[in-house]
């Protein structure tokens, strides 16, 4: 117990010897560290917009580890100077910090564990287009907490790096820069198949946005179903950005083409229930009829039996 207390006392101690001049060059280092990264993300960001498609995703890969790099050099620098300060107290401050990591920072670290892992493991990188959790989206940035992905709509989600371990993560691209985008369309059942996929291969080769190549090929389905026929193409775009362009195109010209030659999409057939309204309304008339049939009908009973 006493040595409890003078172990206390003399990390106290220790905290207490800590300078001015020390905490500030701390702060510092963590703040040039920030601006740093940040600058260098930014200028890479930039350079990679200019470079060829295969060019801008690998410059892209590189940001995160920089980050990483720039950050554990400063973890470094800190931890030396903890070291020279707390000397043989620094098992004990070992001790707290791991306490504290357990019951009030343990998210925050296993999101920063999770960093690690994304870095290093590369599940998804920079330009990705992945699902995680709920969100679809582009990654823009893998941080030392979070992951930061532009979804279809334009908003930027921060998804908590830990979720890698509890979420399963797709990547659509899985580093490169061209991307599978599948198309359905939807026909009736007594159109001409045979012409409807004719037009839809013509659709997507002739496309501006698409990519093919040896590895990347065209592949179209069809599948017959109860009510519809569903046409499938599965084909690469040139730029993983230019997913739902691609997307529209194909969609726009094909039924523009379905059009001319005749080919129409499913009706679905819906028994015609009146507006609530009118239902309102005619359950009141038979309600009324159904009340002024049992008073007569109640009436001829009681008539009935006076006679009787």
């Amino acid at each position: 117990m006493v040595d409890g207390e003078s172990g206390r006392e003399q990390l106290l101690e220790a905290i207490r010897s800590i300078d001015t001049e020390t905490l500030i060059n701390m702060i510092l280092v963590i703040s040039i560290a920030y601006i740093l990264s940040t600058i260098i993300s930014v200028i890479l960001s930039k350079i990679s917009e200019k470079m060829s498609r295969n060019g801008r995703i690998k410059a892209k890969m590189l940001i995160p580890v920089i980050k990483f790099v720039i950050y554990i050099l400063a973890f470094y620098y800190i931890s030396r100077e903890i070291f020279i300060i707390f000397g043989p107290e620094l098992f004990l401050l070992t001790g707290l910090m791991g306490a504290a990591i357990g019951f009030g920072v343990k998210d925050l670290f296993a999101d920063f564990v999770g960093g690690i892992v994304i870095t290093f493991e590369k599940p998804y990188q920079i330009g990705d287009k992945i699902s995680i959790g709920e969100y679809y989206g582009e990654v823009t940035d893998i941080g030392l907490r979070a992951t930061k992905l532009t979804t279809p709509d334009d908003d930027t989600v921060t998804a908590p790096n830990s979720l890698i371990f509890s979420e399963a993560v797709a990547s659509a691209n899985d580093g490169a820069s061209e991307m599978m985008v599948v198309i359905d369309l939807y026909i009736e059942s007594e159109s001409d198949v045979k012409t409807a996929m004719e037009i839809l291969r013509e659709t997507v080769v002739s496309s501006r946005y698409v990519y093919i190549s040896k590895n990347s090929p065209i592949t179209l389905l069809h599948k017959a179903l109860p009510f519809y026929t569903r046409l499938r193409a599965r084909a690469y775009v040139n730029d993983l950005r230019d997913e739902f362009k691609f997307e529209s195109d194909v969609h726009t010209r094909a039924w523009m083409e379905f059009k001319n030659k005749g080919i129409r999409a499913p009706h679905l057939h819906i028994l015609s229930v009146p507006p609530s309204e009118e239902r309102e309304s005619s359950d009141s008339v038979r309600n009324v009829r159904f009340r002024t049939n049992r008073k007569e009908s109640e009436f001829d009973m009681d008539q009935g039996n006076s006679d009787l």
